[in-house]
């Protein structure tokens, strides 16, 4: 552990020296949120980089460590030679402000970290959240998967098909794994960190795109805390006590806290409710999002610094340009709705200042032709570093699919309108019970004449037409992970609207008041959810279970094929990282895969082994894994392959075969 947290350290340092030099002009808490920022996107990709050359092995790890300290070099000889900003009154004033959102909100997040990401249980089991359950076996086959393997890499639970799936963020964790770290700490340890420079990163957006410090915190907290209106259907005729003599209103909390998914944020049946808390639902559970936030939010605000024409010349130049588009040409591989989301906002960005112009440049074509240059430069350098991942990765499942089909669609209204096949709510009103009076506010506020909030919605507003109205992948759901970022923008302006009414209803002896019922009506599904997830415990890997891994990790080759079962709970492919046969449905379907030809094999060589062998060469399968979910699932045949195969492992849960000459 000692080793993963100082190669981490190394690179955070560097990363703050880097923005040092280049960027002095920004405020010292920007610089050190940028610089830890661009630290861990170099971790992410160093040693990516050069897994496609040695292998994801301590060699490459020691060559991408050589490589940051010769851009940090770099850095120096290209610095801007300016005097930096210095730490004042009002950076300590901020950095106190921003410690009250910060500390809960990352103390929550570690605490969540701990609880959804394999916690180990004292009966030696492995448990996690309801929102882990599904999505984090994959991300674990991912994380231990990737050590050893020459990039690019196949699915470790489908053989023989490239890993399209943005995969830094996991192999991140598998950085971390290789040094030493335990599989927990390995999750924990990044995750919390993400999470914390997501919530340090909307803060300072906040100051810099809002009218104030406190507009940066509401911004923050109505990001953050998002829910909507959905407490209403889970209170709506709570007076009263149930059959049982138990009030009404404390029976719906308990449903809340110990159902499947009946929170206020996420019922999609039967209300109808899709916007998903994005602490819960989103940053802790899906990993590949968390990435992607953490690095797309600077390269946010670096739009902001290096186009904003007050800003250009003070904190942007050729420098913040150079660096947003490097920044923005790595972010595919991290998370590709985000770069989607971050070209759409950037294109609102320039279509905004062309059409207005430089205020301060009296003629018009000098004025658009100034603005417009730097623009082509940040995007020429983006297009340039990301189109081989792209090409490469991306566009094969994207436009294909591994299967043949393609993934885009055109569809109205997301998933108000599930598959195109008619509306659920009319159409504001979905997204006002699902937003809440945030998206009231919104509505209201773009009615105002204020260049600033217009220039934010210019950048939303190419996202949400395209969520709106193109479905990108199979899984109608994920266009959210567009939706959220332009939100992210619309914050800003609901904040900066709301101080606004708050002075005009100054005198008003009502307003703490309204104030606290406002709180109520905009937290409450945010709070509900929260407690809901804190409180989630579901086992994923038994003892037994995991000592089957353990074996799998500890006593196979890393390049070992299992035959199994096709469940998400897999201990040879989540804890030891082997590739299996094929994996489930719930994970390859919407990755564009039709696993049924395999599917089959699978099931036929369990229950007549010895009519298909064959299988057993055509994957190059070395051992055989028989659990309670293969029992479950098929009749397996296992006096044969008792008969048949060595026997190397057998506990209460399952028995491994190893297959000779495999």
């Amino acid at each position: 552990m000692i080793a993963a947290l100082g190669y981490l350290l190394l690179y955070l340092a560097c990363g703050v020296l880097m923005v040092r030099f280049l960027l002095p002009r920004h405020r010292p808490l920007n610089r050190l949120w940028l610089g830890l920022s661009l630290g861990l996107l170099l971790e992410m990709w160093l040693p990516a980089l050069a897994a496609f050359l040695l292998s994801f092995t301590l060699m490459a790890h020691g060559m991408a460590a050589a490589v940051l300290l010769l851009l940090t070099a770099i850095c120096y000889f290209a610095r801007d030679e300016r005097p930096a900003a210095c730490w004042d009154a009002e950076e300590s004033r901020v950095l106190r402000q921003a410690l009250w959102v910060l500390v809960p909100l990352t103390a929550l997040s570690g605490y969540l970290q701990y609880t959804h990401n394999v916690r180990v249980d004292p009966d030696g089991g492995w448990y996690v959240g309801q929102s882990t359950y599904g999505d984090l076996p994959m991300h674990l086959s991912f994380v231990t998967g990737l050590i050893g393997k020459r990039f690019p890499a196949d699915y470790p639970f489908y053989p023989g098909a490239r890993l399209s799936y943005p995969f830094l963020t996991d192999s991140l964790s598998s950085t971390f794994l290789l040094l030493g770290a335990s599989l927990q700490a390995s999750l924990i340890v990044p995750g919390t960190l993400m999470m914390a420079l997501c919530y340090l990163g909307v803060l300072v957006m906040g100051r810099r795109m809002t009218g104030g410090r406190k507009t940066a915190v509401l911004a923050a907290l109505l990001f953050f805390l998002n829910g909507g209106l959905g407490f209403l259907y889970d209170f709506d005729l709570a007076g009263g006590r149930d059959a049982s003599g138990q009030w009404t209103a404390v029976a719906r909390i308990r449903q809340i806290l110990t159902g499947w998914y009946r929170t206020p944020t996420n019922q999609p049946d039967p209300n109808n409710l899709r916007w998903s808390n994005v602490i819960a639902d989103l940053m802790i559970p899906q990993r590949t999002l968390l990435g992607g936030w953490c690095m797309v939010l600077p390269c946010l605000y670096l739009l902001d610094a290096a186009f904003r024409p007050v800003l250009r010349e003070r904190e942007g130049g050729a420098r913040a340009v150079v660096l947003l588009g490097i920044w923005a040409g790595a972010l595919p591989l991290i998370h590709t709705h985000s770069f989607l989301a971050l070209g759409l906002a950037s294109l609102g960005c320039m279509s905004y200042d062309l059409i207005h112009g430089d205020p301060r440049t009296l003629m018009a074509r000098r004025s658009r032709g100034r603005i417009l240059l730097p623009y082509v430069g940040y995007a020429c350098l983006a297009a340039a570093l990301a189109l081989p991942q792209l090409l490469c990765f991306t566009f094969r499942q994207t436009f294909q699919g591994p299967e043949g089909h393609a993934f885009l669609k055109l569809q109205f209204n997301w998933v108000n309108n599930p598959d195109g096949r008619g509306m659920r709510d009319l159409y504001l009103w979905f997204y006002l019970k699902n937003i809440g009076l945030p998206f009231a506010a919104l509505l209201l506020a773009l009615a105002e004449r204020k260049p600033r909030w217009r220039r934010l919605f210019a950048m939303a507003l190419p996202i949400i037409l395209a969520a709106e109205l193109i479905r990108f992948q199979p899984n109608e759901y994920d266009n959210n992970k567009l939706f959220y970022l332009a939100w992210l923008l619309c914050c800003m302006i609901v904040a900066d609207w709301a101080s606004d009414m708050w002075t005009r209803l100054r005198g008003l002896r009502a307003r703490p008041i309204l104030a606290a019922a406002l709180s109520v009506a905009v937290f409450l599904s945010a709070g509900l959810t929260l407690w809901r997830e804190t409180v989630s415990n579901y086992q994923a890997f038994s003892r037994e279970a995991v000592e089957a891994g353990t074996f799998f990790r500890e006593e196979t080759p890393e390049d070992a094929v299992v035959l199994s079962g096709t469940q998400h709970l897999n201990p040879a492919l989540s804890i030891a990282g082997r590739t299996i046969v094929c994996g489930p449905d719930l994970w390859l379907y919407w990755h564009g895969f039709d696993t049924s030809e395999r599917q089959a094999e699978i099931a036929a060589f369990l229950e007549e082994p010895e009519a298909n062998l064959s299988v057993l060469d055509r994957y190059g399968v070395d051992y055989i894994y028989v659990s309670s979910y293969e029992r479950s699932d098929y009749a397996v045949d296992e006096a044969w392959l008792e008969a048949s195969f060595p026997l190397v492992f057998e506990n209460g849960e399952a028995r491994i075969y190893r297959v000779p000459g495999g």
